[in-house]
């Protein structure tokens, strides 16, 4: 037997603010405005609420008059989960491709300077080797050592995201910000005992003037012409540093103003004198704004890497967990 629409049952819709006791139920949620009906949503809310029914005279509620109100929009609910799971499903997807694109550059830029210094390596031999003390400190050692380093950290990076491996993602991290610490203290303590690092590299400079022409010493030769001629320097403090090297009053021939066979055993006046040490410092702090360029666009680099990184391994370790 179907039961009127007037009976009370314990369950009820829950009427909304703009709704009157006259209200009709079905326009519980509506008001008139211009002859239509348009539609308000009632306040947002979830869980159990209970109201009184009609009391008695006592001011107690009748018997059964309670009704149990029960708020649930599943449209909004559902909408509202599945829009924040979209926007954190696009930034991770973002933040994914991100750390491949850069680091798949940073690994090719990597293969790049490798391949610079095993041809400096194999065609120059020991090309700029101007230390004595440090012979192996040559360019071409160094870009294999700077490449090398880059193509590993890149391809930890690139394949780390592309597999949200926590293992590769954490080992990137750890190494980007051993090289990080360890760039800020080189710069700090250059800074600190600059003097001092001035007087050695003048004082090592000097002794490797001594094995200047002798044999298996090609590429410090070559390094000395090299950087005699395009800075149009000679020696380390002055021209005279040479004349120690060769016992008498002579200089190499790419110390000439204009360079010929046998020109070092000419006239004095006919020679550079600026010192080589001062010109290259005074190139350096003439570029000094596009090497601070340069730095801070590489820890910017290497910042936003570590972030991503870690954010990546949070999420990884996130969702592990919950499936687990």
């Amino acid at each position: 037997m179907r039961r009127s629409s007037t009976d009370e049952t314990p369950y009820r819709r829950s009427p909304s603010l703009d709704s009157k006791p006259d209200t009709p139920p079905f326009t519980s949620g509506f008001h008139r405005f211009s002859g239509e009906f348009e539609y308000k949503r009632p306040p947002f809310a979830f869980g159990f609420h209970t109201t009184k029914g009609p009391q008695t005279s006592t001011g107690r509620c009748a018997p059964g008059k309670k009704y149990v109100v029960f708020y649930l929009d599943l449209s909004f609910i559902f909408l509202l989960e599945l829009r924040r799971c979209r926007m954190a499903e696009g930034c991770m997807m973002a933040l994914r491709y991100g750390m491949v694109f850069f680091n798949l550059l940073f690994w090719l830029g990597g293969c790049g300077i490798l391949g610079v210094g095993v041809w400096l390596s194999v065609t120059q031999g020991n090309f700029a080797t101007l230390s004595a003390s440090l012979p192996s400190l040559s360019a071409a050692n160094l870009l294999i050592a700077v490449g090398t380093i880059i193509m590993v950290i890149g391809c930890l990076g690139c394949v780390g995201a592309v597999k949200e491996s926590r293992p590769l993602l954490l080992t990137f991290f750890i190494l980007l910000l051993l090289i990080f610490f360890l760039e800020i203290l080189s710069i700090m303590l250059f800074f600190i005992y600059q003097d001092e690092i001035d007087q050695y590299a003048q004082t090592d400079l000097k002794k490797g003037l001594q094995l200047f022409g002798t044999e298996g010493n090609v590429g410090l030769t070559n390094a000395w012409m090299i950087v005699q001629t395009d800075f149009r320097c000679c020696g380390v403090t002055n021209h005279t540093d040479w004349f120690e090297v060769y016992n008498a009053t002579r200089v190499p021939d790419s110390c000439c103003l204009e360079y010929s066979d046998n020109c070092g055993l000419d006239n004095p006046g006919t020679w550079w004198t600026a010192p080589c040490y001062e010109r290259v410092k005074d190139w350096l702090n003439e570029n000094l704004v596009a090497l601070w360029i340069f730095a801070l666009c590489t820890a910017l680099t290497q910042i936003l890497g570590l972030v991503f990184s870690m954010t990546m391994f949070c999420q990884a370790v996130k969702v592990e967990t919950f499936y687990a």
